[in-house]
């Protein structure tokens, strides 16, 4: 039945099913189970990084080995630094890293390295001699010591152990931090040290300067080539070398061995102040100056580099300019850059006492008298039991008298005899 004019109908009608729809969700829901079953799982979760690839702590180690067997240690240390990350287990790591950190004259960081080798392994030898020749070079002489001692204790038939013990001895000694048998034991050391391990180049360095600081030069000159034979690339080889040639009077050849440390170190101004002390004692005083100078730019806080360079002006007559960096030497103050220089303070060590002549004979000579008086009078209340400090401030006072009478029109000529003293003696 039907209701007429209703648009109602109790007769459903039949659609025909649309193909390209059926077909578009079949395949929409085949990608959904392909991503779901194979993009998902291999998907990092959000906010996770993303894991990169790490590397061999082996290939470190060798890259490493390599760049130290080349002498690039610098770079090596680096190495040895990504070998540590990648294994902090590894305590050949430490050792190799601290002994290249001592030879580059990173000391701290050879310090702290050869302490990190001691926490995986107290018993290791060669980490304690390490970490006392570490200490040594920075001066902590009975620390070092001690160190030294343990790690003779640890191995007797260690010549890097003896060798370091020797050293430090002989730092002692040079310090003025000794005992009466203390030169005694770093003798017999040194000479353990090379019976044990005639190879090593620590036991040939180790006995070089026990003899430089017995004043046998020709002989530390041969151990110390003896040295440099089994490794060319230490700077402070070289150092060590270049002083004994002075001493020996191979003058040129000591240049040569502070041109050598200098390529090997070229942020270290030392090379460069013994070279310009080699032409001070040559009178070649604008050579001087050019290395002098050469140094100072390299450590322009050091007053001991101020000193140098007022010395040779001093020597070569020009007052004015002496002045300039002795003042800075004696009194400290900033540097026409601002670099701030401490002062060295009066004592009676030969070369301050040197340095404060000069200054007050340079100030004398340019007729700066109320300041010659005033370092005259320091040295006659501070160092009188020196002959050469008396002599010098009687100089100054005496010039002074005579500038009253005669002031000084024009910078005198350089006075032909030498009342300052020697050139300080070069110091390890």
């Amino acid at each position: 039945m039907y209701l007429k004019g209703s648009k109602l109908s109790l007769n459903k009608k039949r659609h025909r099913p649309n193909g390209w729809l059926i077909l578009l969700l079949v395949v929409g829901i085949g990608v959904l189970l392909y991503f779901n079953l194979v993009v998902v799982p291999v998907m990092n979760p959000p906010f996770v990084p993303t894991p990169t690839p790490t590397r061999d702590p082996l290939s470190y180690i060798e890259e490493a080995d390599q760049l130290a067997l080349e002498g690039k240690y610098i770079q090596a240390v680096e190495v040895y630094q990504g070998a540590i990350n990648a294994d902090p287990t590894n305590i050949q790591n430490y050792l190799k890293i601290a002994r290249l950190q001592i030879y580059t004259n990173q000391l701290t960081q050879a310090q702290v390295n050869a302490q990190n080798a001691i926490l995986l392994d107290n018993t290791s030898s060669d980490a304690f001699a390490l970490l006392a020749w570490a200490k040594g070079f920075q001066r902590e002489y009975l620390a070092a010591e001690v160190d030294a001692k343990k790690a003779i204790e640890l191995d007797m038939n260690s010549g890097l152990a003896h060798a370091t013990y020797a050293y430090i001895l002989a730092l002692r000694v040079e310090a003025n931090m000794h005992e009466l048998d203390t030169m005694d034991r770093a003798i017999e050391e040194s000479r353990t040290a090379l019976a044990l391990e005639p190879n090593l180049l620590e036991a040939h360095w180790a006995r070089g300067y026990v003899l430089e600081i017995t004043s046998n030069y020709e002989e530390a000159v041969r151990e110390l080539e003896a040295a440099v034979a089994l490794n060319p690339n230490i700077a402070r080889v070289f150092m060590a070398l270049g002083r004994n040639m002075i001493n020996t009077g191979q003058l040129d050849q000591a240049v040569y061995q502070f041109t050598k440390a200098y390529s090997l170190n070229p942020t270290d101004p030392t090379p460069n102040l013994f070279i310009s002390r080699i032409y001070g004692m040559l009178g070649e005083w604008e050579k001087g100056i050019q290395y002098g100078t050469a140094a100072l730019r390299d450590g322009p806080s050091d007053p001991t580099l101020y000193a140098n360079l007022g010395t040779l002006y001093f020597r070569k007559g020009q007052y004015n300019q002496a002045v300039e960096y002795l003042e800075l030497a004696v009194r400290g103050g900033s540097n026409e850059d601002g670099v701030a220089v401490e002062g060295i303070p009066l004592s009676y060590e030969v070369s301050v006492i040197e340095t404060y002549s000069r200054y007050g004979l340079a100030l004398a000579r340019i007729n700066r008298c109320s300041e010659a008086i005033t370092v005259a009078n320091a040295l006659l209340a501070n160092v009188a039991d020196n002959e050469n400090a008396v002599y010098n401030a009687n100089e100054m006072i005496k010039t002074c008298e005579e500038n009253l009478l005669n002031p000084p029109t024009a910078t005198p000529a350089p006075t032909p005899t030498n009342v300052t003293g020697p050139t300080p003696t070069a110091q390890p």
